[in-house]
């Protein structure tokens, strides 16, 4: 029996990842999976996140945990977000190692990858230029990230691999009005506007920026599809220095369309406008996601579809909030 522990369970990438782990485990496979809440371990605990791996001695870890945001989150608290993203790779990963788990995934980001560089990047372009200013420091501590599972590989001999998704959506996103990224913003956003009789809906920046989109179920089943993957295989497909593979759809859209999708989704038929006095962020990024397709894997989960079911997901907490109160 495999024992796998999911750090960050509850954030949206871990659960889903939880989510088709026990169904491998309704199954039939034979997998012990272990989860601990913020409150039962805090990650940028060393001394806690030693206690528990040398307790539990997990054979594979999905280190799915982190603090994440949008432009305004990232702009705002960046000590908040370098410090504490590092702090969780750090102590996840070195302990794991010495707790001797030979086995990890860590989940990275896009934004690991330079403000300039061309499209669509490829894993390759790493390190090659300078990074988008609004999100450095997170991109900083992510980059730390791959560079922890590289360099404990090549020492060591392990077997620790790091996936970068492109932008994320989903159940269990974070939809709050100041620190959500940008898809769920403008979900909450249109369905405010529509739910309050409002004639217009402004968004940040030009609208010209493109982004890529991809839904977090598909997420959890690529990482997984690249935690299986036997390791020469793995290895064939990326590089000692770079071995970090892209995850994502391949497909890009403005964050103009984006909004008019939203809105339609939601049935605000209200004005869009953009406020170009905010930052855009990067102009674009899209993923070059051919090494994974080269091995197998696409997304399944069309973005008109992936939107309703988001919308769907929220409203379905939106109601259960206010039952409560």
């Amino acid at each position: 029996m495999r024992k796998i522990y999911v750090a960050g369970h509850r954030g949206m990438v871990g659960a889903a990842i939880l989510r088709q782990l026990q169904a491998r485990q309704s199954a039939g496979e034979a997998l012990m999976l272990i989860t601990r809440t913020h409150s039962e371990m805090d990650l940028t605990d060393q001394a806690a996140v030693r206690a528990f791996m040398q307790s539990e001695r997990p054979d594979v870890v999905i280190l799915a945990a982190a603090k994440v945001g949008g432009i305004h989150a990232n702009d705002t608290y960046p000590a908040d977000f370098i410090y504490e993203n590092l702090m969780i790779e750090c102590n996840v990963i070195h302990q794991a190692f010495d707790a001797g788990v030979q086995h990890l995934l860590q989940l990275g980001s896009s934004c690991v990858y330079p403000r300039a560089v061309p499209q669509p990047m490829r894993e390759e372009a790493l390190l090659t230029g300078v990074l988008e200013p609004t999100n450095e420091p997170y991109a900083i501590a992510k980059i730390a990230g791959i560079k922890l599972c590289e360099s404990y590989n090549r020492q060591h001999g392990v077997d620790y691999r790091s996936v970068m998704p492109t932008n994320l959506y989903g159940p269990g996103d974070n939809f709050h009005p100041e620190n959500s990224h940008v898809l769920p913003a403008l979900i909450r956003r249109f369905h405010e506007a529509l739910r309050d009789g409002l004639d217009e809906v402004v968004i940040w920046g030009t609208g010209k920026p493109r982004r890529e989109f991809l839904h977090v179920d598909d997420m959890a089943e690529a990482s997984l599809f690249v935690l299986d993957l036997p390791r020469d295989i793995y290895m064939a497909n990326t590089q000692p220095m770079q071995s970090h593979i892209n995850v994502g759809c391949g497909k890009d859209i403005s964050i103009a369309e984006l909004a008019a999708l939203v809105a339609e989704t939601v049935g605000y038929s209200g004005r869009i406008t953009q406020d170009a006095s905010k930052p855009d962020g990067t102009m674009r990024k899209l993923m070059d996601v051919s090494r994974l397709t080269d091995m197998g894997w696409r997304a399944q989960i069309g973005l008109a579809d992936g939107i309703k079911e988001t919308y769907d997901w929220f409203l379905a907490q939106t109601n259960t909030e206010l039952r409560s109160k």
